[in-house]
Order: C-alpha cells, then sequence, then structure tokens
C-alpha cells in the first residue's frame, strides 16, 4: 500500500514559543512521516489549555480521522463512560494522541487499526512535546502501551505498571493505564467489565490528585 516510507521529524514544523493554535495550524500540513498520505487528515489534540489533565492515547481510529476530533468513535464512548465514573468532566480534560495520522490497512471495505512503528511514533513526537507545553499539566495519563513508550522510553512495560505513578518532569502526577480500545477488544463480558473497571480505578486515582 505504501512505498518507501520515510520517517522525518516534526520538529521543523513546530512554531517557537507554541500557541495552540498556531501549532493546530502548523500540524494540519505535517509529513514528516509517511501517514499523512493515508490519513484523512491530522488530528490533533483537543481540549482546555492549560489544564490539570491531559490523557494521551496511541493514535486516531477511523471515525477520528474521518471527524478530524480526538476520542469520538467507539473507544471515545467507552473513555466518556470511564471519565464520568471517575467524576471527571471530559470538557475539562486535555485527550490527544501520540500519533496524528489514522495508520491502517484495508481489509474488505474496511479500514483496520494498525499500530505506529517506533519511526512513526519518533516523527510525531515534536507535536507531543509541544502539547505538553502549551498545556502544562498537572495530572498525564497515558492510554496503552504505544503512548505510555512514547512518553517512557520502547522498553517501559504497561503490564508491570498499570495504575502505578511514576516519576516524571512533564507532570506532577503521571500514570499509565488501559486504552480504551483495549476494554473493547476483550471477547469475554465479564472480562470487559473487569477491564473496565481497572480503568475507571486508575481514573479515580488520578481525580483524587486533582
Amino acid at each position: 500500500m505504501l512505498d518507501e516510507p520515510y520517517y522525518g521529524s516534526a520538529a521543523p514544523l513546530v512554531p517557537p514559543n507554541p500557541t495552540y493554535a498556531k501549532t493546530v495550524r502548523a500540524a494540519k500540513g505535517c509529513q514528516a512521516c509517511h501517514l499523512w498520505r493515508i490519513g484523512t487528515q491530522t488530528v490533533f489534540g483537543e481540549g482546555p489549555t492549560p489544564a490539570n489533565l491531559m490523557l494521551v492515547g496511541e493514535q486516531p481510529g477511523d471515525k477520528e480521522d474521518l471527524a478530524g476530533h480526538p476520542f469520538v468513535g467507539p473507544a471515545g464512548r467507552i473513555l466518556d463512560e470511564a471519565l464520568e465514573a471517575a467524576g471527571l468532566k471530559r470538557e475539562e480534560v486535555y485527550l490527544t494522541n501520540a500519533v496524528k495520522h489514522f495508520k491502517w490497512v484495508p481489509k474488505g471495505e474496511r479500514r483496520l487499526h494498525q499500530k505506529p512503528n517506533r519511526g512513526e511514533i519518533q516523527a510525531c513526537h515534536p507535536w507531543l512535546e509541544a502539547e505538553l507545553e502549551i498545556v502544562k499539566p498537572k495530572a498525564l495519563v497515558l492510554l496503552g502501551a504505544t503512548a505510555a513508550q512514547a512518553i517512557l522510553g520502547p522498553k517501559f512495560k504497561l503490564t508491570q505498571n498499570r495504575g502505578k505513578f511514576i516519576e516524571s518532569d512533564l507532570a506532577e502526577f503521571l500514570i499509565p493505564t488501559l486504552h480504551p480500545s483495549a476494554v473493547l477488544r476483550v471477547p469475554d463480558r465479564r472480562a470487559r467489565e473487569e477491564a473496565l473497571e481497572g480503568l475507571i480505578s486508575d481514573l479515580r486515582l488520578v481525580a483524587s490528585k486533582l
């Protein structure tokens, strides 16, 4: 589907002394990696700036790619449910992803999510760094292994550290947890409910610090 993938860096595109508006405009034309060729559009983060709480996922999904907004598909509905159960308001949370374009492979008429690789994550990382500078979160929640490894390094193990606060210069409180899409993928209903409760529990822990 793709030929000659190119992994550059978005760093030259990030405006100096970035503001949210300037950075969003700059990100619209990002071609730092080849994903711009298959994604419909750049899906930048959204929410208040600054914000006490910032959530970082992996990448936009099919619905997000078409709509141009983060967490508006099935995983977004799970996240909304978890935030509400944890006593958090979505409109007070800044939501974004480690990668800003949708990576997918075709299967019939469907577009199936494909995990971004390290080169794609690194190419997009300057946008995430700019968001952290703009948002200045008190608490940072990393949703899933890709987001956690984008921030904490490729050797970070989510399974061993989920729900634990990690020391970081990026926020006073940083915690990795499940991605809402991981909850959706659990085939057994009871296990899926347990996974959702785990996500809610971690968000409640964060809420207690805000």
